[in-house]
């Protein structure tokens, strides 16, 4: 039986910019650089492109952050968009690459609506970089749900990677009895067919839970003869089928989280590449020449970054625990809170005001990428019932994308409220506010402060999420109202 190496990384940075001048504001914590993207860059993704790894991994990048890349390390982008063409040729027209929901929203808690302009925004996005439809897309922190599933599938995506404890039960295709995998323990060296209820199918790949813990905490990344023979015992594990030894990491892991890891990662590539008794691949080329033996189905609502469903992003418990004072900080549940009655509101105007000028307000949002990508103002235009309505068209939608990039997940994921990434969702709720304030008269700002009131923060200085949106968040729409 023939056996297969892959290793993807998960490259992606949230938005940064400024909403109101769409630069990235300097970030101190991230000296001697200016900002964090830019740090990473160094650390990583440019010493990962001088080593050609991209070449011979597979991998996804989030779509903002190769928009700040292509304008800000263009040099790095093209090595990125090239690796992909290069492994188009090595595996027989399967590439590296795939695509990834757009703004790293967790797409089990959004509405419907915003899970199918993130997977369209992401599809769209990978089309205009790589010149090819995805086969493949990533779900940000693997959080998914048979809903998520469904829009996959709706929108032609063959398959997706999911960590092991994400599988529930297995059985061979054509058999009727399952078997339970809820401890983890399903067999990653295969790919797997997910049936949906529409009657759409979608392919998962489990990821080798050991490997990518491994790779993301040490000792792999530290030691070229620990990763080699980690990989040794995998690749002597029998198994009667063609197998796939695999592991996913945030690609941040190489040269960033683990200093001399991208260093490890190229020599070891460089010694598989040689072998005779494995190969290297990706999803893509598996996918096309393994159809599968095996379905699965999934656990709803799990992610691969928490233990306890999804919890991180919208409920307080262990991830909001500070040992200081042995205490919970409600912050989580509130942020979700606000941020859900917000979203309602902007809906609200933005069915309202587009309907005056657009036949279908949410397919001209699911096409706003493309204006994004190229600034082409027919793209919107010619789907308006009035040329005049443009600008109102364009701050609409915009509105929107805002609406969008308040739920990037980073602003849950660390201990408290008043991190920069929380802030930065912030800076994207105001931004939506001020425009739906100028949209339609009507101001939301009152209500959502009371809101954030209740948000409390460990650091006393900053006291509640009330006190940080006014601090840090409405200096930037002062200074630029003025």
């Amino acid at each position: 039986m023939s056996k297969f190496i892959c290793f993807h990384g998960h490259f992606y940075q949230p938005p940064r910019e400024n909403p109101w001048t769409q630069k990235i504001d300097e970030q101190p914590s991230a000296h001697p650089y200016h900002d964090w993207n830019e740090r990473i860059n160094a650390e990583c993704y440019g010493a990962l492109a001088k080593l050609n790894v991209y070449e011979k991994i597979s991998f996804n990048f989030g779509p903002t952050l190769l928009s700040w890349m292509a304008q800000h390390a263009a040099d790095v982008y093209e090595r990125i968009i090239r690796a992909d063409k290069v492994s188009l040729l090595r595996f027989d027209g399967c590439g590296n690459a795939m695509a990834q929901a757009y703004n790293h929203m967790i797409l089990p808690l959004s509405n419907e609506r915003d899970k199918q302009t993130q997977v369209v925004w992401g599809i769209r996005d990978f089309e205009h970089r790589f010149g090819r439809t995805p086969l493949g897309m990533w779900l940000p922190e693997t959080a998914v749900n048979v809903d998520t599933l469904e829009v996959l599938a709706r929108h032609e995506l063959k398959f997706t990677v999911l960590a092991p404890k994400q599988a529930s039960r297995i059985r061979k295709i054509g058999d009727t009895k399952w078997e339970d995998v809820h401890h983890g323990s399903i067999e990653t060296k295969r790919l797997y067919e997910c049936r949906l209820p529409s009657g759409k199918s979608i392919i998962i790949f489990f990821y080798d839970a050991h490997i990518s813990s491994k790779l993301a905490f040490g000792p792999y990344t530290r030691s070229i003869i620990r990763f080699e023979h980690g990989l040794e015992h995998e690749i002597d594990r029998d198994f009667d089928e063609d197998a796939i030894i695999h592991g996913a990491v945030d690609g941040e892991t190489y040269g960033h989280h683990q200093k001399k890891g991208h260093l490890v990662l190229n020599e070891v590539l460089h010694g598989l590449k040689v072998r005779d008794d494995v190969a290297l691949t990706n999803y893509e080329y598996f996918f096309m020449h393994h159809p599968p033996t095996y379905e699965v189905e999934i656990f709803e609502n799990t992610a691969w970054s928490c233990e306890s469903g999804l919890n991180r992003w919208f409920m307080d418990d262990r991830h909001s625990y500070d040992a200081s004072t042995r205490r919970v900080h409600k912050w989580r549940e509130v942020l979700r809170n606000s941020l859900d009655w917000l979203r309602e509101r902007l809906i609200e105007v933005y069915e309202k005001e587009m309907m005056a000028i657009c036949r279908d307000p949410w397919a001209l949002r699911d096409e706003y990428v493309r204006y994004l990508l190229t600034k082409d103002a027919s793209i919107i235009e010619t789907k308006l019932s009035d040329a005049g309505s443009l600008p109102k068209a364009l701050k609409l939608l915009e509105m929107q994308k805002m609406a969008m990039f308040m739920y990037t997940s980073c602003g849950w994921f660390f201990e408290d409220i008043s991190r920069i990434e929380t802030v930065q969702i912030l800076r994207y709720a105001a931004r939506a506010i001020q425009h739906g304030r100028e949209l339609s008269g009507l101001d939301f700002m009152p209500e959502f402060l009371g809101s954030l009131e209740n948000a409390i923060s460990k650091d006393p200085r900053i006291e509640n999420g009330k006190r940080l949106f006014l601090e840090q968040v409405m200096p930037l729409m002062k200074g630029a109202s003025a």
